[in-house]
């Protein structure tokens, strides 16, 4: 994932349901289980030589996976009309019920995600790990 950037859509302006709590972070409530959920929305661009998508109608599983394993959060909106009319960035919105985790999630903004390979020296067996750059 690269040229990740905030993402604002109408809802959270033009709804008596999103409050503002943070810069690019709103509070609203979780219809499922209850309680405040805190949003934020991004876009990005997938890297198809990392092995990602090729277009925002095929988002990859992976870095998006261990994203939302970092930082305790799932994807609550996937924006299927901007998805759909883009033909490289890709809109997702993530959600937690944890304001902290939400923050800490905000920062990969303007960063590099992907996926590397590395050796594991005890079992001699390749895997997968999320770098952030």
């Amino acid at each position: 994932m690269k040229n990740i950037k905030f993402y604002e859509p109408k809802k959270y302006e033009d709804s008596s349901k999103y409050e503002k709590v943070a810069e690019h972070i709103y509070r609203t409530e979780d219809t499922f289980l209850g309680g405040d959920m805190y949003v934020t929305s991004l876009k990005f661009e997938q890297e198809p030589e990392f092995d990602e998508g090729d277009s925002p109608s095929n988002i990859s599983q992976y870095p998006l996976e261990d994203i939302l394993d970092k930082y305790f959060v799932s994807i609550s909106d996937f924006y299927d009309e901007e998805n759909r009319n883009s033909a490289s960035v890709c809109y997702q919105e993530f959600s937690g019920s944890d304001l902290e985790n939400v923050k800490q999630l905000t920062k990969i903004v303007g960063k590099h995600v992907y996926e590397k390979e590395y050796l594991d020296e005890e079992d001699g067996e390749m895997y997968l790990t999320m770098v952030i750059e």
